[in-house]
């Protein structure tokens, strides 16, 4: 998830609606990253979400992830790389590999491979966990992207920290919210 217009605020309320339509069961830290194709815009925070659900992708993007950016106020343009409320995508599915172009749906997400700020909040959730296609860990593809392109900790999104720390003690996450 990704956002530049007033995003700590926008990411928060993504995580909130998400908890209430499916559950959320990690969040990523956030990071502050370069916008992709264009300058003088914003800066985007962008952070990943692990979610646990019973629907299947096209389910969970046209009636979650569209419901929560049309909820925040997304208005989608031409301009794929315009300044955005919030940008909501699914990246990857378990283990599934899914072409659906009709629908706009490309499971694993190719932008992984492509751009760090979809990537190092992957790495940051779940390094380990290994690319359908590649089979290098997401850590690997991200030490591997991360020279490309600007990313860093955001220190200014407290409040998502917060909300994220709440949602794993609610769940008795074992891990605890880091800011290393």
């Amino acid at each position: 998830m990704g956002s530049n217009i007033e995003p700590e605020q926008n990411l928060l309320r993504a995580v909130q609606e998400l908890d209430v339509r499916v559950e959320v069961v990690a969040v990523s830290r956030v990071f502050e990253t370069e916008p992709v194709g264009r300058r003088r815009v914003p800066t985007f925070l962008n952070a990943a979400v692990e979610l646990n659900t019973s629907l299947t992708p096209r389910a969970l993007k046209f009636r979650v992830l569209r419901s929560v950016e049309a909820a925040l106020g997304r208005v989608r343009t031409h301009d794929r790389n315009a300044p955005r409320v919030i940008d909501l995508d699914i990246a990857l599915f378990g283990d599934r590999m899914l072409s659906d172009p009709a629908a706009g749906i490309e499971i694993p997400d190719p932008d992984i491979v492509r751009h760090p700020h979809v990537v190092v909040p992957l790495a940051d959730l779940a390094p380990d966990r290994r690319h359908p296609e590649s089979g290098e860990t997401l850590r690997e593809i991200a030490a591997n992207l991360a020279p490309r392109g600007r990313v860093r900790l955001a220190s200014e999104a407290s409040a998502l920290r917060n909300l994220i720390a709440e949602l794993r003690s609610a769940r008795s996450f074992s891990e605890p919210l880091s800011d290393d």
